[in-house]
């Protein structure tokens, strides 16, 4: 079962998160608001993946916690209402999803970036608002 941490701070979207994460499966081993609470979740727990909200409370970026984790290699999806200021911030992550999404697209896209983690594949299909960062990752085909 693969370990999960949220980094969001809107309450109603972390209850959406973790339920759809839980149904499908994964370990949901913490939910941070701050930039200091998912450095510290992810530096205790060593999640596997992350789901990073671009805007956290105290006027804290996504960006700064995988900033922070230059040791750790976490797969990280960034989940933003613009993607073009994560690729303006962006220095580590895998992925960025565009709010509003759906649960099965927030889902898929982190089996995507699991996928790069474990194999260095991104495999499609990708779902809607979904964006691969820059990096050397290789794009399989399906089928």
């Amino acid at each position: 079962m693969l370990k999960v941490m949220i980094a969001e701070n809107d309450p109603i979207s972390v209850a959406m998160i973790e339920g759809s994460l839980i149904d499908h499966g994964y370990e949901v081993c913490g939910i941070a608001c701050t930039v200091d609470e998912g450095v510290e979740i992810a530096q205790f727990h060593n999640p596997d993946l992350a789901i990073l909200d671009m805007k956290l409370a105290n006027g804290g970026l996504g960006t700064d916690i995988a900033a922070r984790l230059d040791h750790v290699r976490i797969g990280i999806l960034y989940a933003t209402r613009n993607v073009s200021e994560v690729l303006l911030n962006v220095a580590d992550g895998d992925a960025c999803i565009t709010k509003p999404y759906r649960s099965k697209d927030l889902v898929r896209g982190l089996e995507v970036v699991a996928g790069i983690i474990s194999t260095g594949i991104a495999s499609p299909p990708f779902p809607r608002g979904f964006q691969l960062l820059d990096g050397a990752i290789h794009i399989g085909t399906s089928g």
